[in-house]
């Protein structure tokens, strides 16, 4: 879906148009193969240059044609359809034209509904400022979503003894989560470093400055992914050796009392069988097997201590 908006000085809010007009920001959501048509058809580049910005799995990169700018970033997504199972990320692209300020998602993006609800004398017509804002944006998602898992994790940890399966599944989520960030990090630097070394002509000197340091902020979230994904699997890897001895222990256990049950249900085969046995003709022969499988199941029962295999 297309939307363009408008905001011009004297408006507070952004206003949306029906058509495009030079000057206006033009947002595509869930965008399809037909809405990426109509953008080359308006900015005149191939589709084939454009087409990578609804790639799911695409990564960071800063592509220039002519006059035309195109930026693909990710940014952390906090939804998960059928088809981007296992993804953490999402692809988010910017253009920038000669008349045009272009953000192409494919889903429903967050970024840019607080864009739109927030006040600022922000202008639709000051493309770079609004690529600067967003890419703003970006770096503060991961380095929020970075501190959000550490915080699960804190909140997680357990007594040792109640560790479960759960845990460890929780924890090679989160893992993945930071390796995707950290994969889309990555590259995403490489992105700013580009900006900043004059790749995007039209930045003024303040602009200049803002790039600078968001280079240093998306090291900074580069850095801080890295300590957590050593310290969420150093975590992992002692729950996993502790998972492991309490499952010994259990199986250990429920093996040691097969045995010793064993015993008195081999005894009582014994006597079940239809042959002459000795005692059979006693009266109280019954209390003659008791005892003898409560003698060897005690038996057991102390060898298997007296071995710590109980």
């Amino acid at each position: 879906m297309i939307t363009n908006y408008i905001k011009q000085t004297e408006q507070d809010q952004f206003q949306v148009l029906d058509d495009p007009k030079p000057g206006c920001w033009i947002h595509v959501d869930m965008a399809s193969n037909q809405d990426i048509t109509t953008i080359a058809h308006l900015i005149n580049i191939d589709v084939a240059d454009l087409i990578d910005c609804i790639d799911r799995f695409e990564i960071p990169r800063l592509e220039t044609f002519d006059d035309v700018a195109i930026v693909i970033t990710r940014y952390p997504s906090k939804t998960t359809t059928s088809t981007d199972i296992g993804l953490y990320t999402t692809t988010f692209a910017m253009v920038l034209s000669k008349d045009y300020f272009i953000t192409i998602c494919t889903e429903k993006s967050s970024l840019v509904k607080n864009v739109v609800n927030r006040k600022s004398d922000l202008l639709t017509s000051q493309k770079t400022r609004l690529l600067v804002l967003f890419l703003g944006k970006i770096t503060q998602e991961y380095t929020v979503n970075i501190k959000l898992i550490r915080s699960n994790v804190l909140h997680q940890e357990k007594d040792l003894g109640q560790i479960d399966s759960d845990d460890i599944n929780a924890m090679t989520i989160y893992e993945e989560n930071l390796n995707q960030y950290l994969s889309a990090l990555v590259p995403l630097r490489s992105v700013f470093d580009q900006i900043s070394l004059g790749k995007i002509s039209l930045l003024i000197e303040e602009d200049q400055d803002l790039i600078e340091g968001l280079v240093h902020a998306i090291r900074q979230s580069e850095d801080l992914c890295k300590i957590n994904m050593r310290s969420l699997a150093r975590l992992r890897n002692s729950y996993q050796i502790i998972f492991t001895n309490q499952l010994n222990k259990t199986i250990k256990l429920l093996t040691a009392l097969t045995i010793i049950l064993n015993i008195p249900t081999m005894i009582a085969s014994i006597y079940g069988m239809n042959i002459n046995l000795p005692g059979q003709d006693l009266a109280n022969a019954w209390l003659f097997i008791m005892v003898m499988i409560f003698g060897g199941t005690l038996a057991g029962f102390v060898y298997f201590r007296k071995n710590k295999w109980l």
